[in-house]
């Protein structure tokens, strides 16, 4: 059973994972902001919480910002198409264990997630809803957000 988690809480833990892991793991700051500054060409990555909690995350970032993420990490400016699906999902399979861990010392519930999944372009799952989406970018022109979200009202 999910203990009750507060939405700011959520959104803090969120906030604390994105940014932290983004900086450890490619060297990228990103700097919150309250209108989103994604372009058109985007990256998703997902997840859904398979047990613990009845939600899931999405990751949306510009391509160029996921790649320069991904050439940051390997220490190569030459990356295929297969190396950046690669490092988009290793990339948020530590940003969710992160926030795994955060969600079960804040609520004692023990939280699994599914394997992400990466897609070129926009993907939001069906039948779910939005709760909140944070937004960031690298301080130039790239952009990414998080989306919590749930199973839509029909399903509830």
């Amino acid at each position: 059973m999910e203990k009750a988690l507060t939405k700011d809480t959520l959104e803090k833990i969120l906030d604390g994972a994105i940014r932290d892991v983004t900086e450890q793991t490619a060297g990228v700051q990103l700097v919150k902001e309250q209108q989103n500054p994604l372009g058109d060409n985007i990256c998703t990555v997902h997840i859904t919480f398979d047990k613990g909690f009845d939600k899931g995350l999405i990751l949306y970032a510009d391509t160029s910002l996921l790649m320069r993420m991904a050439q940051n990490t390997f220490h190569d400016e030459n990356i295929s198409r297969e190396d950046l699906e690669e490092f988009g999902k290793e990339y948020f399979n530590v940003l969710c264990g992160k926030v795994a861990g955060a969600l079960f010392r804040e609520t004692q519930t023990a939280a699994h997630f599914s394997p992400p999944t990466f897609y070129s372009g926009r993907f939001f799952p069906e039948s779910r809803e939005a709760v909140f989406a944070l937004t960031y970018s690298d301080g130039n022109s790239d952009g990414a957000a998080i989306v919590h979200y749930r199973k839509g009202s029909a399903e509830e």
